[in-house]
């Protein structure tokens, strides 16, 4: 395989987490009867432009499909968070009702809701067609469409480039990240503004985020590589904030070379602490895969040890990562008979590969587990806030990224 951004041979491994279906591809009941699709999950390294991409199996469209279940809506934190973006990035560029908005990947209209309200012009796009249908049903419009190079061109012919162009968590989504960035930049007007927020690979690193990685993320990223990617397309970053969101995160601003926006000592910051810490060299990345194995070890110990002991477990949150943790640990209704999660489209259905069934939260109340495993571990403080009664009653609540712990009860759950 050759990199997706510089061409170069990859040759070097950062892990293997064997073979696992499709993390968002979750199944009725008549799905458990037929049989299912396992692709390889491996992710390299370019020894080149050090970009870390998941090795080449799975079509985008086979992960992005009619029936995708993430709804962003979901969570209230994510809510909030997009909601305070959106505020802050009204007031610091004077968006107003003459400014077009785009948000490429904007899912069930969470984040572009806030401009509707002000009355901000703007287009959502986003090529499953169930939380496009959920977007328009709450008035954002919205083309069900893949974003990329195309897609700009009919934007320009339209008359319709944008002041500002957002993209939370879709940069990593893209198989041809160069396309997509070219298509960034071709829908920007001349100094509009673009900002995307992504996983850090260096926390991922950090703090052994493996479960992050499935395979609708084609990309995992640093500052220094997506500089150069934008780069390559005539964009340039003048701005980054490093975010608490999925276990540490970048928001960076970008616009064209020659716009006017002047660049920030955030940036420089960043890049010098990814080259101390030595991103730039192969040695980084070495060693990340025992780092997985210490993660899956861990939670199968405590599940055995809990079984042994008659104590019960359920989880909660049928997260993508859940199911690349479930899946590389091959964990089964035997050891976690249920899983909880608060998305209407989710109820009902099975965890990919483990076959674990999901349920209404409300089932917690009956049937009261010693032990409930967060799997969504960034949102662990809101899922123990919403469950505070559980803990009341005896409930400990788990995670199990970077390491198994057994968390402390919160000042609500007290």
């Amino acid at each position: 395989m050759k990199c997706r951004h510089c061409h170069a041979l990859l040759t070097q491994r950062f892990v293997d987490l064997g073979n696992a279906p499709p993390s968002n591809a979750y199944l009725s009941e008549q799905d458990l009867q037929k049989p299912e699709t396992y692709y390889p999950l491996r992710v390299l390294v370019c020894g080149e432009c050090h970009l870390v991409q998941t090795e080449d199996y799975v079509a985008e469209d086979t992960v992005f499909d009619a029936d995708y279940a993430y709804f962003s809506s979901t969570s209230r934190s994510w809510l909030a968070h997009a909601k305070s973006y959106c505020d802050q990035v009204t007031e610091r560029f004077g968006l107003a009702a003459n400014s077009f908005v785009i948000e490429v990947a904007s899912n069930d209209g969470y984040l572009l809701r806030n401009f509707v309200e002000r009355g901000i012009p703007c287009l959502g796009i986003e090529p499953t067609a169930s939380t496009a249908a959920a977007a328009e049903a709450i008035g954002v419009p919205t083309l069900s469409a893949f974003f990329g190079s195309d897609l700009a061109a009919r934007l320009i012919r339209e008359g319709r480039q944008a002041d500002l162009i957002v993209g939370n968590n879709v940069f990593a989504h893209v198989p041809d990240i160069n396309d997509f960035t070219t298509g960034l930049a071709r829908a920007l007007k001349p100094h509009g503004v673009i900002t995307l927020e992504f996983p850090h690979l260096m926390r991922l690193v950090e703090f052994s985020q493996f479960d992050t990685i499935y395979h609708e993320h084609f990309s995992y990223l640093s500052l220094m590589v997506v500089a150069r990617i934008f780069a390559q397309a005539g964009l340039r970053i003048f701005d980054v904030e490093e975010l608490p969101t999925h276990g540490g995160s970048l928001r960076i601003y970008g616009c064209h070379s020659r716009a006017s926006h002047i660049e920030t000592p955030a940036v420089n910051a960043i890049l010098a602490e990814e080259t101390r810490r030595g991103m730039a060299t192969g040695a980084y990345y070495e060693g990340f895969q025992a780092k997985a194995e210490a993660v899956k070890n861990g939670l199968i110990e405590f599940l055995l040890k809990a079984k042994r002991e008659g104590r019960s477990v359920a989880g909660y949150g049928a997260a993508a990562k859940g199911n690349t943790l479930l899946n590389y640990a091959g964990i089964k209704p035997d050891l976690l008979p249920f899983i909880c999660d608060a998305a209407t489209a989710k109820i009902g259905k099975f965890m990919p590969g483990s076959h674990i069934p999901i349920l209404d939260p409300a089932t917690l109340e009956s049937r009261r587990p010693d032990y409930l495993i967060i799997l969504p571990w960034n949102i662990a403080e809101e899922v123990q806030a919403q469950n505070a009664h559980l803990a009341a009653k005896g409930t400990r609540f788990v995670v199990a990224v970077p390491e198994l712990t057994i968390l402390k009860a919160t000042t609500n759950a007290s």
